[in-house]
């Protein structure tokens, strides 16, 4: 594509305003009537006042500026006129029969492009106006060119941070779901037999148990060897307590198998199109995967989940992806209500716990639900809530966090699934994330 501009094509005189200003009528007169012959369109005015008001009703492309007249004169005019934003950029010539060096600098300190000493010579001026109008133009042209090809190669750049979003997030959740999904097969198995012979483990001690009693009440006085060995065992206790050895066992197992599941359900591959799927699941197998970081250390007690669970319709969604979306929120949150621990006492934290709220709603309508992921931990402020959804931006040191993952979070919400992702948050009140997503 070619961006040189046609300097010949930059301006017709019909198409330019021209403003004169000047106290002495013969003076527009002749200039108006200069001007005029040639195609421009001019209005006049005879004193600064007047001018700079009627610069702001009616923008002007160029101004012929008399330096010497009453009241504030073309130094001080041009000055006002130069510190307003919106009319800045139009070209001042000034008009004057003082040709010191002193008074031309003096004007072009002031913002004028040009200085036109009186009496002027007709070509002259038309010379000097063309060319001003023609830099003004090409500049305006130059920056609605450069202004456009900006607008371009920002689409382009947030095209392709969303492309290597989505390839990161297709990446992750791939390596994640064969991951996980091979050591939930190893677990599986070993797992399997456990739970299985635990069962009959119970089954067999059960007859063994009747078989001793049995034999005690049969044979009430056995030999002294076996009374010892009776006394050694206490077979009494071993015959209480091993039901809850093997129970305690089972709850064991059963814990690995709700584990395994969490992680097949947390990482669940996505097909090619939505399927219909409980968001409660989702987010009740994410709590599991980060309960380790939820559990009491010797520096405070427990992270505290609240579920506000609604009576919700399973979601037409890519689950896996919107698994990742909770993952994020809630492992940002964790850290959030690390961040507020850091300088309070135990006894502190334990007489303000650290909480997270997940709350889910059914819209009235009944055409969307919600999800709000709320802490009571450091919050954001409000720039810090601008920029949060940045690509690359993150509030975290360096190696701790890589800005990407509220990023693929809002690409989920919103690319994949329709939906809104937001956040509302104060400093020290904590933050909320708000999930929106259509049914």
């Amino acid at each position: 594509m070619n961006y040189e501009p046609d300097i010949k094509m930059l301006y017709t005189p019909g198409d330019s305003l021209i403003l004169v200003v000047d106290d002495t009528a013969t003076n527009l007169e002749i200039v108006f009537s200069i001007l005029t012959n040639v195609g421009f369109k001019v209005i006049t005015e005879n004193d600064g006042k007047k001018a700079i008001k009627q610069v702001q009703e009616r923008l002007p492309d160029l101004i012929l500026l008399d330096v010497m007249m009453p009241g504030i004169d073309g130094f001080e005019t041009c000055k006002r006129l130069k510190e307003n934003s919106d009319i800045c950029d139009i070209p001042v010539i000034f008009m004057t029969a003082n040709s010191d060096t002193e008074s031309k600098v003096k004007g072009l300190n002031m913002g004028a492009v040009d200085y036109i000493t009186k009496p002027f010579h007709e070509e002259e001026l038309l010379a000097r106006i063309k060319t001003h109008l023609q830099l003004r133009n090409l500049t305006k042209t130059l920056e609605k060119r450069v202004a456009e090809r900006t607008a371009a190669l920002s689409r382009v750049l947030k095209d392709l941070q969303e492309s290597q979003l989505q390839l990161v997030q297709t990446e992750k959740m791939s390596a994640l779901g064969q991951l996980v999904a091979g050591v939930a097969h190893e677990i599986n198995n070993p797992v399997g037999f456990i739970h299985g012979n635990l069962g009959h483990a119970s089954v067999y001690f059960q007859e063994m148990s009747n078989l001793i009693d049995l034999y005690q009440h049969h044979y009430p006085n056995p030999v002294l060897e076996i009374e010892e060995q009776i006394a050694a065992i206490d077979l009494k206790y071993v015959l209480t307590d091993l039901p809850n050895l093997i129970s305690s066992m089972k709850e064991g197992v059963q814990r690995i198998r709700d584990i395994s599941t969490s992680l097949r359900t947390f990482s669940r591959a996505d097909s090619d199109r939505k399927i219909s799927c409980n968001i409660h699941d989702g987010i009740d197998s994410t709590i599991m995967i980060l309960k380790h970081r939820l559990k009491a250390s010797e520096n405070r007690p427990n992270i505290q989940i609240i579920k506000d669970y609604g009576n919700l319709p399973e979601l037409k969604c890519f689950i896996g992806q919107l698994n990742q979306v909770f993952m994020n929120l809630l492992a940002n949150a964790i850290d959030a209500l690390e961040e507020s621990n850091i300088g309070r006492t135990y006894i502190e934290i334990e007489a303000n716990p650290n909480q997270i709220l997940i709350q889910t709603i059914l819209a009235e309508d009944k055409n969307y639900i919600l999800i709000r992921i709320k802490d009571n931990g450091v919050g954001m402020s409000a720039d810090i809530q601008q920029k949060i959804f940045d690509y690359l931006f993150t509030t975290k040191l360096v190696g701790q966090g890589t800005g990407l993952g509220l990023s693929i979070a809002r690409q989920i919400v919103v690319e994949k699934h329709g939906g809104t992702l937001e956040v509302n948050s104060a400093i020290g009140k904590g933050s909320e994330f708000i999930i929106k997503l259509p049914i």
